[in-house]
């Protein structure tokens, strides 16, 4: 498993290319106009655990390597893109290759920053962007159908079992509040696994907003009425004042951010939830060279576990050392782990938790 990646999108002039800076500590253009991201900027940023800086201490290691999300500053959409209007297609076949989406959405009000639809209004524009979403995710199901249908011409019952299911899906992806995006998402896997859906991809509403002020508490209000029903987090943050964290030194930042009010990390909280999306857990492994945190599926097996390291460690696997990273803490050390029998042994089968330290035992 490569990096999560995770497409930046939204109305141009949201704050999208703003909150990348912020992220990545990059410096794409910024402007005030429409279309400045033209091809995707890319950024590499690591996954905060506060758990893998600890686990690197109680092992003296050399190194930490945490885990890291792929950010990916997609171009701006404007209403007409499931037909090709402004950089529509190449919009849509950005976010084609992303795992998650972080949807930006202006919650902001400023002179100086052109807005391409009107007023700034939260709800309205997120609904603009699901539905471009949701006409391209159309058009594919009614290919889909069209194929399905001359298949089941025969009779045969999986045949026609697949455009009922179809339809259903075509039903469910046409109505105005999807609420459900899972369950849709497991049926579409089973009967058209090769249609990635735009509208199902996991989702997080990034509302970009002002300093706090009435303004401000209106728009969230009004992003969540909107989100609520349809089972997608939003996240409020200012992307500017972000933008302006990431490029002072971490004691600054810290002090600016004391000044500005602002108690919680917003860019660690987008990271951690862009990681959360896809139903990722963390283990990690440690020793004198280096700590490293481990992404994995929930639900994963040791085994398969060991195949993220290496291949060859999922092929010669032969068991597993765990220890829950909480015993390992209370420890103290490896070895204090060892000797308290805090390690156990686990066969291939074992599901990993998430904070689980693992020693992997293979045959070569």
């Amino acid at each position: 498993m490569s990096s999560l990646k995770v497409g930046i999108v939204g109305l141009p002039n949201a704050g999208k290319t703003t909150l990348f800076n912020a992220l990545s500590r990059g410096g794409a253009l910024v402007a005030s106009y429409p279309f400045a991201t033209i091809e995707p900027n890319t950024g590499v940023v690591s996954v905060p655990d506060p758990r893998l800086a600890q686990f690197s201490r109680l092992a003296d290691s050399a190194r930490i390597v945490p885990a890291t999300v792929r950010f990916i500053d997609i171009a701006g959409l404007v209403e007409g893109a499931s037909k090709g209007e402004g950089l529509g297609n190449r919009f849509l076949a950005s976010i084609r290759e992303v795992d998650a989406v972080a949807h930006v959405v202006r919650g902001f009000e400023a002179e100086d920053v052109s807005h391409v639809v009107g007023a700034t209004n939260p709800a309205r524009d997120a609904e603009l962007i699901e539905t471009e979403l949701r006409l391209s995710d159309l058009e594919i199901l009614a290919r889909e159908l069209k194929k399905a249908r001359s298949a089941a011409k025969d009779g045969v019952r999986e045949s026609v079992e697949r455009v009922e299911a179809l339809e259903k899906i075509e039903e469910r992806i046409s109505s105005e509040v999807i609420s459900d995006r899972a369950s849709v998402a497991r049926e579409l896997a089973l009967h058209a696994p090769d249609t990635g859906l735009l509208i199902l991809k996991p989702t997080v509403i990034v509302l970009n907003i002002d300093e706090p002020g009435d303004v401000s508490a209106r728009f969230e209000r009004e992003m969540n009425e909107w989100a609520q029903p349809r089972g997608i987090p939003v996240l409020s943050v200012n992307a500017r004042i972000e933008a302006e964290l990431a490029d002072l030194d971490p004691e600054e930042a810290t002090l600016f951010a004391r000044e500005m009010g602002i108690e919680e990390e917003s860019l660690g909280r987008i990271v951690s939830a862009s990681y959360e999306l896809l139903g990722l857990i963390t283990f990690f492994t440690v020793g004198p060279k280096e700590s490293r945190a481990w992404p994995i599926r929930a639900g994963s097996t040791a085994r398969q576990a060991a195949g993220r390291i290496h291949t060859d460690f999922e092929r010669g696997f032969i068991k597993a050392e765990v220890v829950p990273g909480k015993s390992f803490i209370s420890c103290g050390s490896v070895p204090a782990a060892r000797e308290a029998g805090a390690f156990r042994l686990e066969g291939r089968e074992y599901i990993v938790q998430d904070g689980d330290v693992i020693n992997f035992k293979f045959a070569t």
